[in-house]
């Protein structure tokens, strides 16, 4: 049986057609799916008997299983669900006055394994195929449409910025961003979509050609050596090369700056220098800047990083230095942390392949200076 929320509307069309169906009825399809929430192919009224009948011996609509929902004091709603084999994934709901932000992953654990990250101490098993990561985004709508008994969309923002690295799964990743995108399924502007990543150059410039949606980048460093430790994917493509492609990337993408993320580490990355070098970095005396912004992300620690959280008075006066340099800088409300959902804490359950815990156990009796 296939899994019709693997498609994208080409996609469906190519699945209809075989079918001996025509495009139109694949696009009554996808809107019955996407903005219906429909998985009974006998409640899609207006497909022809016939056309139902074919569907029903040979596809389906198929949520992934919710092993748990937590709800927290804030409102945000953290949902695990489970993605077969003793994997289990993460999405986060964040409601706001003016938005609804839903979170998604896009791998079952995380390869890049960063420091900071809970994600990346579990290691990493699998990517998620394009139907996991639009069933994470299916269910959440569709399921909060029913609570709050509304008709109108409820989710009005996605972050790849849950479990994974959304740009080491890019051909699943792509189909379901167009799914998002497009006006017969959810009709997420490309602005209110975004794509984080820890660097993977290649497909940054990839993704700037097939389907152009907002960027952020994982930066938490303003030199190599310091980078290279945090996030060790630095030692493919390091910040050079990293800045290059987000400049290429501005030629097509929706917005005209980069959001570059930055967790702030007591003692590790949060110091005076460390403000210097980035404002150096991103807005140099000579030669071409990155039209930017920064979100200073307050760390939310877990034992095995071995990392402190700044003090609120070092973010402030590191945001503060960015700020009077003319950076563009927030800092990020810390929200769901009371069922850990916050950012860096989604860890699902990951059936590891990569022996990371081994791996971290030992990097972590590295200390980290702050280098300048």
């Amino acid at each position: 049986m296939t899994n019709l929320l693997e498609f994208d509307l080409d996609g469906l069309a190519a699945f209809c057609e075989k079918l001996g169906e025509k495009r139109f009825r694949a696009t009554q399809l996808f809107r019955w799916i996407h903005q219906r929430g429909a998985h009974e192919f006998d409640a899609m009224s207006d497909l022809a008997k016939a056309l139902r009948d074919k569907l029903k011996g040979c596809a389906h609509v198929q949520a992934l299983p919710v092993i748990t929902e937590h709800v927290s004091a804030d409102g945000t709603v953290k949902w695990l669900f489970d993605v077969g084999d003793g994997n289990a994934v993460e999405a986060v709901f964040i409601p706001e006055d003016d938005r609804g932000t839903l979170c998604v992953s896009s791998q079952a654990g995380c390869a890049v394994g960063c420091r900071f990250c809970s994600t990346g101490h579990q290691g990493f098993s699998r990517n998620l195929t394009t139907g996991e990561i639009v069933a994470q985004l299916w269910f959440a709508e569709h399921a909060l449409r029913k609570r709050l008994g509304r008709d109108e969309r409820i989710i009005s923002n996605v972050v790849m910025m849950g479990m994974g690295e959304p740009l080491q799964n890019y051909s699943a990743l792509v189909p379901a961003l167009r799914v998002m995108l497009d006006d017969h399924a959810y009709g997420l502007s490309r602005r209110r979509v975004t794509v984080s990543t820890s660097g993977v150059v290649p497909m940054i410039d990839r993704l700037a050609q097939d389907c152009p949606v907002a960027l952020a980048v994982s930066l938490h460093a303003p030199n190599d050596p310091l980078r290279d430790n945090l996030v060790p994917l630095n030692r493919k493509y390091p910040i050079e090369e990293l800045l290059a492609a987000c400049n290429r990337y501005l030629e097509h993408a929706p917005r005209d700056f980069i959001t570059f993320e930055y967790c702030m580490l007591d003692g590790v990355n949060d110091q005076i220098e460390h403000a210097q070098q980035l404002i150096a970095l991103v807005k140099p005396a000579r030669g071409e800047g990155v039209r930017c912004k920064f979100n200073l992300i307050p760390f939310n620690p877990f034992p095995a990083s071995g990392l402190l959280r700044s003090s609120h008075a070092q973010v402030q006066a590191f945001g503060k230095l960015l700020s009077d340099a003319g950076i563009v800088t927030t800092v990020r409300k810390t929200r769901g942390d009371d069922i850990d959902a916050a950012c860096g804490q989604l860890a699902g359950d990951v059936k590891d392949r990569t022996k990371a815990a081994e791996r971290m156990a030992k990097q972590r009796t590295i200390a980290l200076k702050p280098v300048t």
